[in-house]
């Protein structure tokens, strides 16, 4: 019974550092964003990540102390690109919500969509984070965040609406080019 209470307020304690980390303030954006930029995400070095087939295959094929360093690797790199697209998240509320006063009505319905959306990553982010650290310590694990580059996408695609309503002629890309 005592182990079991320890590892849950362990478990607690690691949870509120990980949100922590990943917000350090609130949901809300600062508002000293106006100086950050977007920052692309390779999605498709993203999805080779997160394939739960390649990472089969690394089991497979690699001695399991190797597959464990190697996996862990992988992890620390879904990490590196899930708290990227946090951040791009975290900027897009702020360009959403400047854009949601819009008298545009096809705007300002555009903006409220993508701060929906940016805010559905944001919190998924810290989810993603948690599933990623607990894979980290459980390498073996099969656990993703195949949902969060689902809603990266759709975030995406938000960003470029809004983007091409309020200036054509230059193309919002919160992605990599191919």
């Amino acid at each position: 019974m005592t182990i079991a209470l320890i590892l849950v307020a362990a478990a607690v304690i690691a949870l509120v550092i990980i949100l922590r980390i990943t917000f350090p303030g609130s949901l809300q954006v600062s508002r000293g964003v106006e100086d950050e930029q977007l920052q692309p995400i390779d999605v498709e070095a993203f999805r080779n990540l997160i394939d739960p087939t390649e990472g089969e295959y690394l089991r497979q094929k690699l001695p399991a102390p190797e597959f464990r360093r190697v996996q862990r690797r992988r992890l620390r790199a879904t990490a590196h690109y899930v708290r990227a697209a946090g951040r791009n998240a975290a900027l897009l509320v702020r360009i959403g919500q400047t854009a949601a006063g819009s008298s545009d009505a096809a705007t300002a319905g555009a903006a409220r969509e993508l701060v929906e959306n940016a805010l559905l990553l944001r919190r998924n982010a810290a989810f993603a984070l948690l599933r990623i650290y607990v894979a980290m310590t459980w390498p073996n694990s099969r656990l993703t965040a195949s949902p969060f580059l689902h809603d990266y996408e759709q975030l995406s695609g938000a960003a470029m609406l809004l983007g091409r309503l309020q200036n054509p002629a230059r193309p919002v890309r919160i992605s990599a080019a191919p």
